[in-house]
């Protein structure tokens, strides 16, 4: 068979040959007390891309948003965030488990953000004894259920306004804020400018096989290391990890975030190209902007969509393309590191010809 396409997400590319050498020849110290000079070096790096005071070294995303929660909300506060996000669908509840904290989940815009209005009303209560105190304003950039919407500085800044009015933090999932930099054309400092915290993965657009690292100010950073200590997160000789980090975050083409341009272009040409097949529904290709592309599957007559859909899934993956389900019965592909031109191309013609197989062309 030919190479196998994985379109399933952005976190399955490889590390590339200078993140192994940085790996193998990291320096190396005791993260957890603090001497790890790989890991201080990647932190201030982070911290100075994003214009925040300082950067925290984390195993994951998920994990960020974790101690992020940890370091601004108290037990029993409540966290506003869109409804679809990935820390109300995909992080465990953790918010729950970890942190007792509640949600105030607000539906999304078609363009990823949540309205104003819906965001002040659910900051109008902070004295009803009958409702958990705000305590936290969340946005996600890019925003993952609008199909990878990136979220602007003024957008950010407005809903800044509004957690500033209310006496609570901004708190930015950016797992792939650097799709939002280079989508929008804006530094990561510019879109961060407004928000009291950030967290950003290495391991999804930047192509690090590990790791996510936490911003914001030096009491706040204080304060989320403790959190990642109580949570198992403390890490010894962890420079070998962190190494990958400080290759992708370098300037110009021998770091990562400039190459994100030719995944978003990929991205593009697969969504006109899924387009035009008969049996695809639900994309419109002009509402890819980032690395995202969600669609829909028609089903044949007397055919159930989600049968249809994992009919799909099973075809395309027996001839070396792999898509994952997504929500509302849709699909998704993320382009990445090491998904070229001519893998989109060979991923058309095999949708292409899954479609015709099944009836749907």
């Amino acid at each position: 068979m030919p190479d196998f396409i994985d379109l399933r997400s952005d976190t399955v590319t490889h590390p590339t040959a200078a993140m192994r050498r940085a790996m193998a020849d990291a320096e190396v110290g005791d993260d957890v007390f603090g001497d790890d000079p790989t890991v201080i070096a990647l932190e201030e790096r982070a911290a100075d891309l994003t214009g925040k005071d300082g950067g925290l070294f984390v195993s994951s995303g998920t994990m960020g948003n974790l101690v992020s929660h940890m370091a601004h909300v108290p037990r029993g506060g409540e966290i506003v965030a869109e409804s679809e996000s990935h820390v109300i669908l995909d992080e465990v509840a953790g918010h729950a488990v970890v942190t007792a904290a509640s949600m105030k989940p607000i539906p999304a815009q078609p363009d990823g953000t949540m309205s104003l209005d819906d965001i002040r009303e659910a900051m109008s209560h902070p004295y009803d004894i009958h409702r958990p105190a705000p305590a936290l304003i969340m946005l996600e950039n890019t925003h993952a259920h609008s199909m990878g919407q990136p979220l602007t500085a003024a957008y950010t800044a407005a809903v800044a306004g509004i957690a500033r009015e209310a006496g609570v933090a901004l708190h930015v999932d950016g797992a792939r804020l650097f799709n939002a930099v280079v989508a929008l054309g804006t530094p990561a400092r510019v879109l961060l400018a407004d928000a009291d915290s950030a967290t950003f993965c290495l391991s999804k657009a930047l192509a690090c096989p590990v790791g996510s690292v936490v911003v914001g100010s030096t009491e706040f950073i204080g304060r989320a290391r403790r959190a990642r200590k109580l949570v198992g997160g403390g890490m010894r000789q962890v420079g070998v990890l962190a190494a990958p980090g400080l290759v992708a975050l370098r300037d110009g083409p021998e770091g990562m975030i400039e190459r994100i341009a030719e995944d978003h272009e990929n991205a593009k040409l697969l969504a006109e190209g899924l387009a035009t097949l008969d049996g695809i529904v639900d994309l419109d290709p002009a509402r890819v902007t980032t690395n995202y592309v969600v669609f829909g599957v028609r089903p044949r007559p007397g055919q159930g969509g989600l049968d249809a859909r994992g009919a799909f899934l099973a075809e395309t993956e027996r001839r070396g393309v792999s898509f994952i389900g997504y929500s509302h019965g849709h699909i998704r592909a993320l382009t990445h590191y090491g998904i070229e031109r001519s893998d989109i191309e060979r991923t058309l013609r095999v949708t292409d010809e899954v479609l015709i197989e099944a009836g749907l062309r």
